[in-house]
């Protein structure tokens, strides 16, 4: 996808870690140069901010991410085993920001291979 229609909140790969967009920069084209486009995106996986500039024309890589609904089974101290609402699969995720969930609660997650984020409560 061309970085020009990149929009905010989407999922984007920068340096081949799965990004969320947080900002996005314009510039309007030079006497000698493309627009530009600057943006600022957090890492879903590890809660690190980049930064990326480039001309607008250039291409971007859309990552694939599954979303699924799970119920929390039980806490394991620093993770959360939750089960998978449409398949009964049965997973562990970290904690994260999310310390307060009980056997019970469900949740939204992220998948994108072997990484799992919760992305939030039901």
């Amino acid at each position: 996808m061309p970085l020009g229609q990149v929009k905010e909140k989407q999922f984007i790969l920068i340096d081949g870690v799965i990004c969320k967009v947080d900002t996005i920069a314009k510039s309007k084209p030079g006497k000698h140069g493309a627009a530009k486009v600057r943006l600022t995106a957090t890492s879903v996986f590890g809660g690190a901010k980049m930064n990326l500039l480039k001309p607008s024309s250039e291409d971007v890589e859309i990552p694939i991410l599954d979303k699924g609904n799970a119920q929390v089974i039980a806490d394991l101290g620093n993770k959360y085993q939750v089960m998978d609402t449409s398949n009964y699969q049965t997973l562990e995720v970290d904690k994260d920001e999310f310390t307060d969930l009980t056997p019970g609660s469900e949740i939204e997650y992220l998948k994108a291979g072997s990484l799992i984020k919760i992305a939030r409560k039901k």
